[in-house]
């Protein structure tokens, strides 16, 4: 028997974390019914009501789920890239700044190479010089 309450605090508390992670990483626009910290608040205080609340009540399903009245024909929000590399203008932006970085650190080569061969042009050879 204890084994068993060990297993539902345990299943209780990832339910809590996972409610957690979905609240505070949900867009604003999906957020329902309250403010995203007075969910965070049920959910820290009553984390089996507060997570199970937030799962049927606190958040917009996406299009196509069925179960929330309303929430079935309703189109999905548009969707932002999940990450940096995802997004196309961030991919351009990124391969714009290498190109401008290597054609600057190029010039800067160029520029060094001819200072380089202007000093050694100026400087008398050492083979004419008077053995000592």
């Amino acid at each position: 028997m204890p084994r068993l309450f060990v297993l539902l605090f345990l299943a209780q508390v990832v339910l809590a974390v996972v409610a957690l992670i979905s609240c505070l990483s949900a867009d604003e626009e999906m957020v329902k019914a309250l403010p995203r910290m007075i969910w965070v608040l049920i959910i820290l205080f009553f984390p089996l009501v507060g997570s199970i609340a937030w799962f049927l009540v606190g958040r917009e399903r996406p299009a196509g789920i069925a179960g929330v009245a309303g929430t079935a024909g309703t189109p999905a929000p548009a969707r932002r890239p999940l990450a940096p590399d995802d997004d196309p203008e961030f991919l351009a932006s990124l391969a714009e700044r290498s190109r401008r970085e290597d054609e600057e650190r190029l010039r800067l080569w160029e520029k060094d190479l001819r200072r380089r061969e202007e000093e050694l042009r100026g400087r008398p050879d050492d083979r004419d010089r008077p053995e000592v």
